[in-house]
């Protein structure tokens, strides 16, 4: 049978009806400045565009960056020029705005990292909690999305006949589109007893009152708020050297630093968190403490008031700016 996917340029201009539909309700509300908030560094690039066309101020912000996604030929002037065009360009960590700089080989002057708002309290360390029948119990809170959250890697790595061995367990928190093949990883590698699903949790901090570390085996990253909430906590993170994770954990000091996403270097990351367990709670101390001085106490208030600032240096427009739009990038 023949393949038959399309050419990425017909799926790029397939785009087209929804950025129509986006201008039409822009001209239609008229809006003084649009934010757009984007999971990725590109995602939102089609849309930011109509705020240029029309020549809407608009910001960017963009929460993860990954190094096996640089723009395509065909989408990448346009992409260069809506940076360029923005007002603001928000990224949740310095690796992922320079990732982003490199990967569209420009400096992005209007650039600057923020902090995502957590959900525990800033000064939150929490008890320690006992180890019964002396088990250290890991989580690993983290959307079940294999491609960015590497599961799979901590799972074979658990599944190392020494780990078994040991009085270790793990909860896997969180929902996602992988978790029917996590479950199936589990059942496939033996692991039912060391590794269970806790599902998605609202209150953060119950996770940590019953668990003694973090465990973030991450292929992508911006800075992920279970790395910032266990260590507000008070836990100590084993975690792979992804996005902004290196920029709030310091190997050795406040948890252990996984130089890439192998089984061999998290494997090693593991062993120097267990062959220091009777300190975690020193660690994680220190951990809270770094996170303190890192983290804002009003990260939400914070990045409002930059939104605001840059509402209130943007001029307003006439009401024909919204109808003068310039010609579209037409894909090549």
């Amino acid at each position: 049978m023949t393949n038959r996917l399309l050419p990425y340029h017909w799926q790029y201009t397939r785009q087209k009806s929804s950025q129509q539909m986006l201008r039409k309700r822009l001209q239609d509300i008229k809006p003084h400045v649009v934010v757009v908030s984007q999971g990725a560094n590109y995602d939102g690039i089609l849309f930011a565009d109509v705020c240029r066309q029309l020549r809407i101020p608009y910001a960017l912000v963009a929460q993860k960056a990954t190094n096996s996604r640089a723009p395509y030929a065909v989408e990448r002037a346009q992409v260069q020029e809506v940076y360029r065009k923005a007002r603001r360009s928000y990224f949740v960590s310095q690796h992922n705005l320079e990732l982003t700089q490199l990967q569209l080989g420009m400096q992005l002057p209007a650039a600057e990292v923020v902090r995502n708002p957590y959900n525990v309290p800033f000064d939150g360390e929490l008890p320690w909690p006992t180890e019964e029948n002396g088990v250290f119990r890991l989580a690993c809170v983290a959307r079940l999305f294999l491609s960015d959250k590497g599961q799979d890697i901590l799972l074979q790595t658990l599944a190392q006949a020494k780990w078994r061995q040991r009085p270790l367990f793990l909860t896997l928190y969180g929902a996602g589109p992988d978790e029917a093949a996590l479950r199936g990883m589990v059942e496939f590698l033996g692991l039912q007893q060391q590794v269970r699903f806790g599902g998605h949790v609202a209150q953060v901090d119950q996770v940590w009152r019953t668990h003694h570390a973090l465990v973030l085996p991450s292929r992508y990253e911006g800075l992920p708020l279970a790395l910032v909430e266990a260590m507000l906590s008070g836990r100590p993170a084993i975690a792979a050297d992804a996005g902004g994770i290196a920029e709030l954990l310091t190997d050795g000091v406040t948890g252990f630093l996984a130089a890439g996403l192998t089984v061999k270097a998290l494997d090693e990351a593991l062993e120097n968190a267990w062959a220091a367990r009777a300190n975690w709670a020193v660690i994680g101390a220190e951990a809270a403490r770094q996170a303190r001085a890192i983290v804002p106490a009003n990260a939400l208030e914070e990045f409002a008031g930059k939104l605001l600032r840059m509402v209130y240096e943007a001029p307003p427009l006439p009401r024909q700016s919204y109808q003068k739009a310039s010609p579209l990038l037409q894909p090549v």
